[in-house]
């Protein structure tokens, strides 16, 4: 094939030329603006036109993060290794497109992090091996944290979502240059991101953006009511020695708000249940996406059994073993105590000892930890996906990653995040000694993975029939579809 020339990689967008850089077969677009850069608690705005051409060549800045020590496992490959956001110019966006591109399905990756940390430049969400597979893939940043999800009284809402619906918007209106159809756009994510993409199913205001989704380990579940979360409004205005208003957020540094995060991050920090005494996220972030605004009318779960995003087909599934992740290389899964266990769960859920009974706790053998972390399991992940693929009144797909790491001493497992490297062919990144992955883990895996992704963006196409009343579910490493009995932890999340 011969070597495309400089002009053959320049692209025009809706803002000016934008010129990529060429590897073999496909072509690379670093940091593209989606929008202008972002003032806190404003909605997103047109980037401004340029002169010219624009190298493409540079990622440019992730939005204000900071990503904390990890024990025993390297997260970074994951989540990248936290940002300043430099000038603030961080509203930009990736491609990966094959060379001379015409009408390719697209996947737009939506990366996760809790809502607080995370970037579309992580190492693990390179997008080449896609752009190889013949498919335009796009990653995207988004404002997380304060300014992405703070419904501080009087500014917009879920501004994070609505900087999502304004890159998807400008995918619609300019994919096709780069060889994409914009009549076959498939949005992916994982932990936050599937969250926000499970979210958006049912938003009016992301109605066409997009015709199929795949949610990794998320669901619709993991939403606030507005009320509820201005509780952390007023917490955080404490802590920073603010007034709780769009002002006093405003004069704050951005050192400043991951301080304040990083302080709230604890779990006895501050209470977010609601008044049935749930707190939707386990504590694993207090930033999430609020109901009852023009994004989100109402609770997503609720919106699906009404109908919303039928239009849309999805895959969506779990890992065998998600909480893994936080409790195995933390000790909390070996360590922790009976007391500790239901004091923490607890702080989520009005039942915390029954459930955690129906996981194990007081038999002979079970330590509390185990019960805890097999419990959170199904609690935070795994039932809600299904639930969502229950009511959700389009085709749907369920999956289940289950090949389990090796590593820290063999413990980790199937955890959070642990499919990432396979969907996207990238596993070196997560190899090695610190590695997700361990040492060795199967390219064979991630050749098959990575094509079920391709191919379901591509037509809808999947090797196994949809989830319904026989509870189909296709584990990925045995590489067939099981039926799947109902959890324990369907007695204990609500419907």
């Amino acid at each position: 094939m011969t070597e495309p020339t400089p002009t053959d990689m320049i692209v025009a967008t809706e803002a000016g030329g934008v010129r990529g850089a060429a590897d073999g077969a496909i072509v690379r677009y670093l940091g593209i603006p989606y929008a202008a850069p972002p003032k806190r608690f404003e909605l997103p705005q047109p980037a401004a036109p340029w002169d010219g051409v624009r190298d493409a060549l540079d990622p440019g800045p992730a939005a204000p993060h900071r990503v904390s020590d990890f024990p025993m496992v390297d997260p970074s490959p994951l989540i990248g290794h936290g940002s300043d956001g430099g000038d603030g110019d961080y509203l930009r966006l990736n491609i990966w497109a094959p060379v001379a591109a015409k009408d390719a399905p697209v996947m737009v990756f939506i990366h996760g992090g809790g809502f607080v940390v995370g970037s579309k430049d992580a190492p693990v969400s390179d997008g080449a091996e896609f752009a190889r597979s013949g498919a335009v893939c796009v990653a995207i940043n988004y404002r997380m944290g304060i300014d992405g999800f703070l419904p501080v009284p009087g500014v917009p809402t879920n501004l994070g979502l609505r900087d999502m619906i304004f890159a998807l918007g400008w995918v619609q209106r300019n994919i096709a240059a780069f060889g994409g159809d914009a009549a076959n756009v498939t949005v992916f994510g994982e932990s936050a991101g599937a969250m926000a993409i499970a979210s958006l199913v049912t938003s009016p205001l992301a109605k066409g953006l997009f015709r199929r989704a795949i949610i990794e380990s998320g669901h619709g579940a993991m939403v606030r009511d507005i009320a509820v979360a201005q509780h952390l409004v007023r917490k955080l205005a404490k802590v920073l020695r603010i007034v709780p208003d769009a002002d006093g957020f405003r004069s704050v540094s951005n050192e400043m708000v991951q301080n304040a995060i990083e302080k709230l991050a604890k779990p006895w920090a501050i209470d977010l249940r609601d008044a049935g005494g749930r707190e939707p996220v386990y504590g694993i972030s207090r930033f999430i996406p609020v109901y009852g605004d023009d994004i989100l009318p109402e609770k997503p779960h609720d919106a699906l059994r009404q109908g919303a995003g039928r239009d849309v087909e999805i895959l969506i599934g779990s890992n065998a073993e998600e909480m893994n992740l936080y409790f195995v290389p933390t000790g909390v899964r070996a360590k922790i105590g009976g007391l500790f266990a239901r004091w923490l769960l607890g702080r989520s859920m009005p039942d915390a000892k029954a459930a955690l009974m129906a996981y194990g706790y007081k038999q002979k053998g079970v330590r509390p930890g185990q019960a805890l972390t097999d419990a959170m399991n199904d609690l935070v992940f795994r039932w809600p996906a299904r639930q969502y693929a229950a009511v959700h009144q389009g085709r749907t797909w369920m999956y289940e990653f289950d090949w389990r790491s090796p590593a820290c001493n063999g413990e980790l497992g199937a955890c959070h995040g642990i499919e990432l490297p396979f969907v996207f062919k990238t596993l070196a990144t997560a190899t090695g000694p610190k590695g997700l992955a361990g040492e060795a883990p199967p390219q064979e895996l991630a050749e098959r993975v990575h094509q079920i992704w391709v191919g379901f963006a591509r037509d809808g196409s999947l090797p196994w029939g949809e989830f319904g009343a026989d509870r189909q579910v296709y584990q990925l490493e045995r590489g067939e579809a099981v039926h799947e009995p109902v959890m324990p932890a369907a007695a204990f999340v609500p419907e």
